[in-house]
């Protein structure tokens, strides 16, 4: 059986959680796919409510996911990008820049956020990881993000916080 052909991971229910889904529009052939991925998966596995917030590029993701955490109207975050390795260091730069970004906006607001941003040499392996099926690294943060939702809320031991406050 070829890794496309297997059945996707089930889902856990995230029908108490509301999410934001920061995507960036560069390399957008594929972060459109990452964004329709997740938010399928969100969907099917029940999520309140997602919320899908464009940002240009890789680097303002953090900026983005900070911001949507700040609000207090999220439990999770999923964060989705593209950055291709190109003939200079920039690619270091950024990928460097945007995961730790996200890992600080993280800790710092209290707000789980998922990783997918994908960190490839080629637009090929880029394709190959947001094409269509259980693998597609969208669906991978989707689930990541409930995942982490559930977590924080049984570490907490409290219910969800109201709409628009933050604990």
């Amino acid at each position: 059986m070829r890794p496309q052909d297997h059945p996707p991971a089930p889902l856990a229910d995230a029908s108490a959680f509301r999410f934001a889904v920061i995507v960036s529009r560069f390399n957008e052939t594929v972060t459109a796919s990452l964004r329709d991925a997740a938010t399928a998966a969100l969907k099917e596995a029940g999520a309140a409510a997602v919320q899908v917030l464009e940002v240009p590029g890789a680097f303002e993701i953090p900026q983005a996911a900070r911001a949507a955490a700040e609000t207090g109207r999220f439990e999770a975050i999923v964060c989705l990008g593209c950055i291709i390795r190109g003939e200079t260091p920039h690619f270091d730069y950024i990928a460097s820049a945007v995961a730790h970004g996200i890992t600080n906006a993280a800790g710092e607001t209290g707000v789980p956020m998922a990783f997918g941003v994908l960190t490839t040499d080629t637009m090929e392996q880029a394709t190959a990881r947001s094409g269509p099926g259980p693998d597609n690294k969208g669906r991978e943060a989707a689930a990541a993000a409930i995942e982490m939702a559930a977590l924080y809320k049984s570490l907490s031991g409290q219910p969800n916080r109201p709409f628009g406050f933050r604990v």
